[in-house]
């Protein structure tokens, strides 16, 4: 799974994957809601598919009618690929990353920090940019081979906000592969299964805890849903996922205070 991970920021710049078009995804402006979207087979609205090698099966994604709107729902028999947004750069400071998602299963012997039982059913993930020359040399060959095997820029850095078996909420873990893949522990255990979770994270502070710097602007969006490594099966749902601007947002708070004031009155 730790492959798929590291591969994950390459197909976001461009990189060739298995089984799918190679044509670079298009950069877009927002994230269209999935419950905007009608009921289908096929990808949501600009997401790509992306997986590391043939011999993985793939998971299986699509658009689906649930509690009266439209879900993506995913399901992995054995298997391994995920989806992926190229976001037109945006300042992360200004960005709160809001989702919703639902597991309908988990996998008691998942563990994260070992590549081998490396499973979960749900995860997003978060690309970020950045000055790759302050890198250590490591670091700066892993990037340099992405380039020459895919003819385009690896992301300096990744976030990945994932739904764990065992570990406690807001652990962070680093990729065994590369220091710049973090994963944060949002939902661990299986106390809630078959019940929706919000959450709202403030990326500029998740980045700063995980990474010990300031992020770069944020530049796609990833999700998966997995269960090679454990040759298990996993379903869940992913509700809405929405990068939302602060600013707007509380402006608007305040306009609706200021409004609901004058109306009391």
């Amino acid at each position: 799974m730790t492959s798929l991970l590291v591969a994950f920021p390459l197909v976001l710049s461009g990189c060739a994957f298995w089984g799918e078009s190679k044509k670079a995804p298009e950069p877009v402006a927002e994230v269209q809601k999935f419950s905007e979207q009608s009921e289908r087979a096929t990808l949501p609205k600009a997401w790509q598919a992306w997986r590391i090698t043939p011999q993985k099966n793939k998971t299986k994604y699509s658009l689906k009618r649930y509690e009266g709107k439209t879900v993506l729902h995913a399901q992995a028999d054995v298997a391994a690929s995920g989806l992926v947004l190229a976001i037109k750069p945006r300042l992360t400071e200004e960005l709160e990353l809001r989702w919703q998602w639902k597991a309908l299963s988990y996998i008691p012997q998942a563990e994260p920090r070992e590549s081998q039982r490396d499973d979960a059913p749900l995860r997003i993930m978060v690309a970020f940019d950045g000055d790759k020359s302050k890198l250590p040399f490591k670091e700066q060959m892993v990037f340099e081979m992405a380039k020459v095997i895919s003819g385009h820029d690896m992301p300096y850095a990744t976030l990945m906000y994932v739904w764990a078996s065992q570990s406690p909420v807001e652990t962070i873990y680093t990729s065994s592969r590369t220091s710049r893949i973090k994963m944060i522990v949002v939902n661990s255990g299986p106390n809630d299964l078959g019940v929706w979770q919000t959450h709202r994270r403030n990326l500029k502070d998740d980045y700063q805890n995980a990474f010990g710097e300031a992020p770069g602007k944020v530049i796609g969006l990833g999700l998966m849903t997995d269960s090679d490594n454990t040759r298990t099966q996993v379903s869940a749902i992913y509700g809405d996922i929405e990068l939302a601007d602060k600013k707007k947002n509380k402006a608007a708070s305040q306009a609706s205070t200021k409004t609901n004031s004058t109306t009391n009155k």
